[in-house]
């Protein structure tokens, strides 16, 4: 999944961000709050991690103007204030959840992997498709209960095509969701992932389609 961090305070949104990555996604990094508008309303994201004290524009109007452009992405809000009336306003504005500064990690994982199974309709942390199963948690898949070797991406990508059988991804909707800004990706990375996948995924009881001019979506007989 992919996560943008709006968090200026460097050593906070660096230990974010590292923490994020350990649990497998891609995540981008802004600290400026009007930068972070353009960014969460062009580009495609999973989860918002939004601080309320920012430069330019505060986390609360960042979460007012999502709502005006009617954006769909969870957010969760950090802030260092304890008073329940920012929490709840938060809350009203459209937040899905909120942490309170100092946070423990394990915590901050909790949320995110409890946002991100509502985002993609799921109560549990086990995400299925016929034989296969990806735990959430460890981002481990097994095939009729036997370990595949996957690398991060492999998992990412899988985790994208079988959340939503029969749905086409394209190769431009694919790189906006495996990787970061920082990345440098074209249609052949992606062409090289799939091509890979489809290898480990011999024995597999669905298939990973490949639409000419539109992209891939995963098939289930």
């Amino acid at each position: 999944m992919r996560i943008l961090l709006v968090e200026d305070v460097a050593d906070v949104a660096e230990a974010i961000v590292a923490c994020v990555q350990r649990m497998g996604h891609v995540i981008d990094w802004e600290s400026n709050g009007r930068r972070a508008a353009d960014l969460v309303t062009a580009d495609f994201y999973d989860l918002l991690i939004l601080d309320i004290m920012l430069p330019d524009l505060d986390g609360l109007s960042l979460l007012k103007r999502l709502g005006e452009k009617k954006v769909k992405t969870p957010v969760l809000m950090l802030t260092a204030l304890a008073e329940i009336e920012e929490r709840v306003r938060a809350l009203d504005m459209g937040a899905s959840d909120y942490l309170v500064k100092p946070f423990d990690f394990r915590e901050l994982e909790a949320r995110i992997r409890a946002l991100l199974r509502q985002a993609i309709g799921h109560s549990t942390s086990a995400l299925t498709c016929a034989n296969l199963t990806i735990d959430l948690k460890t981002h481990a898949a097994e095939l009729d209960g036997n370990p595949l070797d996957l690398t991060r991406r492999e998992v990412m990508l899988l985790e994208i095509l079988i959340t939503r059988p029969g749905r086409i991804f394209s190769k431009d909707a694919l790189i906006d969701r495996l990787f970061s800004i920082d990345d440098n990706p074209n249609a052949n990375t992606v062409e090289q992932h799939v091509a890979r996948l489809r290898k480990k995924l011999s024995g597999a009881h669905f298939s990973i389609r490949t639409l000419r001019g539109l992209g891939y979506q995963v098939v289930v007989p």
